[in-house]
């Protein structure tokens, strides 16, 4: 028997419950995984909540990072005692152990630890490919991040340092932009004191930026548009706030040809080689220094109804895992 989260309806984190769940063997091309750490993500809540849609009963979470204890037949990937890390479905990471698909699993070097691995699986392989891959933007550009101060921006705000790019970060407090500015942005707006747009526009002398790179939705993404200089793009990849409301194409021609993408982390990941690239796109950065993943929160995976609560409320920056 293991401990695991399971959901039985969908709501508020009332409806995550912390059982006892029988662990069979892996099957084949999976492995059994040991977690020692698990990751703690904003699409956790989309699946908890019913935003996103699953069949039910069901696990949550999709990332952790541990020990092989066992292999399935034909897993040629990884093997017993590899120390792995994983972003990825099947839903189920919350939980002390689980058999996953061998093939999300990469092998981590051996100066990253397992709380690193848990908090940047997700988040870090996220900001590299909005970064490298999604709208490629190139040194000296300025570019606009939402939610700076979380567990994506504050990577995304380091990477674009060494890239060379001027990033212009929004938060919602002035502590989280200090965090923020700290952590290499360029320019930080606090939301909740400035109009971001106007702000924006006055940093770029009436420009705007070439990409915008919003996670929040609703209440942000007309006045996100409005950041951009002509034929730029908005990157909308996720909702915080709610879905993006329908809106009209002419919106975007109306403001110089812009582009939009509705990007997954999953579908840059979606071949064994994209993975190991991504994932080592991102291992290199950290294991130099010049990106540090920041662990603000850590929760016992029993607490994870006030993990999930401050999630929502907004109060967390940074990363944050939960203690299996």
């Amino acid at each position: 028997m293991t401990k695991a989260i399971r959901m039985s309806r969908t709501g508020g984190p009332e409806v995550m419950e912390y059982v006892d769940v029988e662990l069979g063997p892996p099957g084949l091309g999976e492995a059994q995984v040991r977690h020692e750490a698990i990751g703690l993500n904003f699409i956790d809540v989309y699946f908890r909540s019913g935003q996103y849609p699953q069949a039910l009963p069901a696990g949550l979470g999709m990332e952790g990072a541990g020990v092989v204890e066992a292999v399935g037949p034909d897993v040629t990937v990884v093997k017993v005692g590899d120390r792995v890390a994983y972003a990825g479905r099947p839903n189920g990471s919350y939980a002390q152990a689980r058999n996953v698909p061998a093939e999300i699993l990469v092998v981590l070097p051996d100066q990253l630890g397992f709380d690193t691995a848990a908090a940047m699986m997700l988040q870090g392989m996220t900001a590299q490919y909005l970064l490298h891959r999604t709208a490629s933007p190139k040194a000296g550009d300025t570019v606009l991040f939402h939610a700076a101060a979380g567990g994506v921006g504050l990577i995304a705000c380091q990477w674009a340092k060494v890239m060379g790019l001027n990033l212009i970060g929004t938060v919602g407090s002035d502590e989280k932009a200090a965090l923020a500015t700290a952590h290499g942005a360029t320019h930080v707006i606090n939301y909740n004191a400035e109009n971001f747009t106007e702000r924006v526009r006055e940093i770029t002398d009436g420009k705007g930026v070439s990409v915008v790179y919003d996670s929040i939705g609703k209440d942000t993404f007309i006045g996100s548009l409005d950041c951009l200089a002509p034929r730029g793009m908005m990157v909308s990849f996720g909702s915080a706030s709610g879905p993006v409301p329908p809106f009209s194409l002419a919106e975007l021609s109306a403001r110089g040809s812009l582009f939009v993408t509705r990007p997954t982390l999953f579908n840059y990941i979606a071949t064994r080689a994209e993975l190991e690239a991504t994932a080592a796109s991102l291992f290199g950065v950290v294991a130099s220094a010049e990106v540090q993943i920041e662990i603000h929160q850590r929760y016992n995976l029993a607490e994870v109804g006030r993990a999930h609560t401050e999630l929502e409320a907004r109060t967390t920056t940074g990363s944050s895992i939960l203690l299996p």
